[in-house]
């Protein structure tokens, strides 16, 4: 992992303290759901930069949200983006069998415990959600609940999917996206839940809208810029590097930045995105460094 020693620090302690919360939140295998419990652990535990848990734990500290309650919040982030991943790489989805350097669910298990394991996932994301332990406040768990809702579902994360499923027919009938068609999409299919995990410590610590705000726009560069970074590392990475196959995207004839911009274009993007979501915190000062260094991360990142 790439970064400074204290981005890495930070990303250390808050996926350990992450992964203990989801070991805790997590049903333990026993009784008929045994299978069901294991698949939805087995996707969950053990993997992933927890790039989003980070942002949640990150931007609840700045607005002096409890650790425990921001903590809730990240796991229930990861226990979305687990159910995402679970059901992109099915067969009739993106058909991978490769994921965090270890077997999909569905070849680890099978496909039938691969789609319950993500619709449990999903289900068991907002009822951390609305659980008090959450937050005392009603209203505030009820707006962290409606924020994930809208990021995940067909103006979000599904509905970025659908549209990346359908370009494939358009590729091959020779009208691939454009810049802005592939950059809406991603701001859906990828930066959505990236949107929201930075907004969700705000909303714990029950920041100003115009403070808000301010996160969203910095996730929405954070997010483009991730996802630019991504279309790099799968022209240059290795699957060793990557734990999952790469150049499936380009081989498939989706559209990636990398095709639209070329590399060294796509690059130069991602810089600029990484150097605008900088600008935008410097309201915040030096309270803000984490998320700060984590813009720098995402575009320099191995893995």
């Amino acid at each position: 992992m790439t970064g400074s020693p204290s981005l890495a620090a930070a990303m250390r302690d808050a996926a350990a303290a992450v992964e203990a919360e989801l070991d805790r939140l997590l049903p333990k295998p026993e009784g008929p759901t045994t299978r069901l419990d294991e698949a939805m652990r087995y996707a969950t535990l053990g993997g992933g930069k927890r790039l989003r848990a980070l942002l949640a734990v990150a931007g609840g500290d700045l607005f002096g949200a409890p650790r425990q309650r921001s903590l809730r919040v990240a796991a229930a982030i990861e226990m979305l983006h687990a159910y995402s991943l679970i059901h992109d790489d099915l067969p009739c989805m993106d058909d991978d069998d490769l994921r965090r350097g270890k077997p999909t669910v569905h070849k680890a298990f099978d496909e039938a415990a691969a789609v319950l394991a993500g619709d449990g996932l999903q289900a068991l994301a907002f009822e951390v959600l609305a659980d008090p332990a959450t937050h005392a406040d009603a209203g505030v768990r009820a707006e962290l609940a409606l924020g994930l809702a809208r990021a995940a579902g067909p103006r979000g994360m599904v509905g970025g999917q659908a549209i990346d499923l359908a370009a494939e027919t358009r590729t091959a009938a020779g009208r691939p996206l454009d810049y802005a068609e592939i950059a809406h999409l991603q701001a859906l299919k990828t930066g959505a839940l990236i949107a929201y995990a930075a907004e969700s410590g705000a909303i714990l610590g029950q920041a100003s809208m115009e403070d808000r705000a301010v996160l969203r726009d910095y996730a929405a560069d954070l997010g483009l810029a991730f996802q630019i970074a991504d279309d790099i590392l799968d022209h240059e990475g290795s699957a060793a590097e990557l734990g999952k196959a790469v150049g499936k995207d380009a081989g498939a004839g989706k559209a990636t930045f990398v095709g639209l911009l070329g590399l060294e274009g796509a690059k130069a993007k991602a810089r600029t995105l990484t150097n605008s979501a900088r600008d935008r915190l410097a309201r915040f000062g030096a309270a803000a460094a984490v998320l700060q260094e984590l813009a720098e991360f995402v575009i320099t990142r191995r893995s």
